[in-house]
């Protein structure tokens, strides 16, 4: 490690540093780590939780090697603190910003400021959500109200209980096929009167015997008491309200890639998804490399993203050595 301190900032050249925590950041690290290559990872702070989505999770069940299951938090602490025992160094702090114009590269965090060989971006993905009362942080999120069908669906609450989907795009749909597996009947809530999905996807679960579409619809509010119990359902056209009993109530209008301090220097897709060579983790930009959500549209999962971020280690670290970084 090659460190100054510049005009009051922390400044140091690296091999590699990776920005972004959870699954895919963290694995990083500990094969980077354990590679020799003394990763830098920026695991954020005001942007989101360090340790990513699953700090937000409780219970943990699809994860393998814990048959009881373990609390999301509790999991991302085992990642973090396996990637320091290798000896990657962490700064609990936002990259604002990235040039990737020259190398080495430069990452500019809120205190420190890296150069770097090499670069793996794992910042996620973030699941999009509506202000209503009663679903938001610290009231019924994660008590009954969630953004990922495939992740909690099959948890003990939700089973033999009225669900409720809000969306009308093919993950809508999905996650509501998904959950017919669980819940007693699946409502889509979705403020049109036609869905949005593919017509192969939207046949499929217009006809299937436990869903029930709520046309021009919208949640008004979400009530319960230690998890939901009730949603407050508005009939967009006629102005009514119903209560309606409900055991879970799920998010699928999409995910925000958090991607905007990268300011185009990447190719990503309409979606702004950063794209990625099929197969492996480079990007457009040779020495920079994505794992975990900000590059998967489509599985989104923990397992998934920690696979991912191996991936990117090896690929790093194969970069690095063909290009004469030992």
């Amino acid at each position: 490690m090659n460190g100054i301190i510049h005009c009051g900032l922390y400044m140091q050249h690296q091999k590699l540093v990776i920005i972004g925590s959870g699954p895919a950041g963290y694995t990083a690290a500990i094969y980077a780590a354990r590679a020799n290559l003394q990763p830098v990872l920026f695991e954020g702070f005001f942007s989101g939780p360090a340790g990513g989505q699953l700090m937000t999770t409780t219970e943990v069940e699809n994860y393998p090697g814990f048959p009881e299951g373990i609390q999301g938090p509790e999991l991302m602490a085992h990642f973090r603190a396996q990637a320091v025992r290798f000896g990657t160094q962490i700064f609990t702090e936002d990259v604002s910003e990235v040039d990737f114009s020259k190398r080495p590269f430069f990452v500019k965090g809120s205190k420190a400021h890296v150069k770097a060989d090499a670069v793996i971006i794992a910042t996620g993905a973030t699941a999009k959500r509506l202000e209503i009362p009663g679903a938001g942080d610290g009231e019924f999120w994660q008590k009954g109200v969630t953004a990922c069908a495939v992740c909690d669906g099959a948890a003990p609450i939700f089973r033999n209980q009225p669900l409720f989907v809000i969306g009308g795009g093919d993950s809508a749909v999905e996650e509501a096929l998904f959950l017919t597996k669980y819940g007693s009947r699946v409502f889509v809530v979705h403020r049109r009167d036609e869905l949005r999905a593919s017509k192969i996807m939207a046949g499929r679960l217009l006809k299937h015997p436990k869903v029930e579409m709520l046309w021009n619809s919208a949640v008004e509010k979400v009530m319960g008491d230690q998890i939901v119990r009730k949603v407050l359902i508005k009939n967009l056209v006629t102005g009514a309200l119903e209560e309606r009993s409900a055991g879970g109530l799920f998010f699928a209008i999409g995910h925000q890639p958090n991607t905007s301090f990268l300011k185009g220097q990447l190719k990503t897709n309409p979606s702004e998804y950063i794209l990625v060579e099929s197969g492996t983790t480079h990007t457009s930009l040779e020495g920079v490399f994505a794992a975990g959500d900000v590059q998967d549209p489509r599985y989104r999962q923990a397992v998934t993203a920690a696979g991912s971020g191996c991936m990117a280690a090896l690929d790093a670290e194969r970069w690095l050595a063909e290009h004469g970084v030992e």
